[in-house]
């Protein structure tokens, strides 16, 4: 009998060890101690980023997205439609004083899909680590084996359900145009000003993860690309509700037609 218990034992345990690796969260993002923007773009340079742009989401000067990217990150995405894990992003918000910085292994579990490079995402979250202090995860949290597969609701579009802006692309607009960023299969990551009126969404669903812009698009063998929005935003707010989805229900078709008529 003691050893039948003892068999039972040590079976519930790993069943238990095993309900809680599936159920194991992976924040979307870290806040970290305030500094201005500008000293946070010198540390993230010293810690060896290359700075691509500093942004203000709907033309708000207090929300400052500073727009980075490493050798670690380019290598990862330079794959066919994995372009959009090459940049990571950090929000200054000079009103709130406070700095959030999207968490490295979250958004290139999202991107690079079955290509995920633990390494990238390890050298990337160090190096952020060095720039900005202590980092502490935020509630913003999937499941960690959920993030590449993630959707936000049945129907709704996945990662591989992009939007395909335009054949024959050259590029965005100048006057569109935030940051470009060239990788090493030869797409390029652009960064796309869509305006003060599409991007007022940020203020129905929170200005805190206004580091969501700027929207990005990638222009690969000719062809745009555009994360679908209603992909892209979900799982830029991972704690959505179904009531604040419909609060932008008519966002997507907006940004859809603001990529347009910025990409040449």
């Amino acid at each position: 009998m003691r050893k039948l218990l003892s068999t039972l034992f040590v079976a519930l345990s790993v069943v238990s060890v095993a309900s809680v690796a599936v159920q194991a969260k992976e924040t979307a993002y870290y806040t970290a101690a305030y500094a201005d923007a500008k000293t946070v773009a010198s540390k993230l340079k010293s810690a060896g980023f290359t700075v691509l742009a500093t942004y203000h989401p709907a033309k708000k000067s207090y929300l400052n997205v500073i727009v980075v990217t490493n050798n670690a990150l380019k290598k990862a995405a330079s794959k066919p439609k994995r372009g959009f894990a090459a940049i990571q992003k950090v929000l200054v918000n000079t009103n709130a004083k406070t700095v959030l910085t999207t968490n490295p292994t979250y958004w290139l579990k999202a991107f690079l899909q079955k290509d995920y490079s633990a390494t990238a995402a390890n050298a990337t979250k160090s190096a952020l680590e060095k720039a900005l202090g202590k980092l502490s995860p935020t509630k913003d949290a999937l499941s960690s084996g959920d993030i590449a597969d993630y959707h936000f609701m049945i129907g709704m579009p996945y990662y591989e359900d992009m939007l395909e802006i335009k054949s024959g692309a050259k590029g965005v607009k100048d006057n569109k145009k935030v940051f470009a960023l060239k990788l090493d299969n030869g797409s390029t990551l652009y960064g796309v000003n869509m305006g003060k009126a599409t991007e007022s969404f940020i203020g129905k669903i929170g200005e805190d993860k206004a580091l969501v812009l700027p929207y990005t698009v990638l222009i690969e063998n000719g062809t745009a690309y555009a994360l679908h929005a209603k992909y892209y935003l979900a799982i830029s707010y991972p704690l959505l509700t179904m009531g604040q989805f419909m609060k932008i229900s008519s966002t997507p078709d907006a940004i859809e037609r603001a990529l347009k008529k910025a990409v040449k």
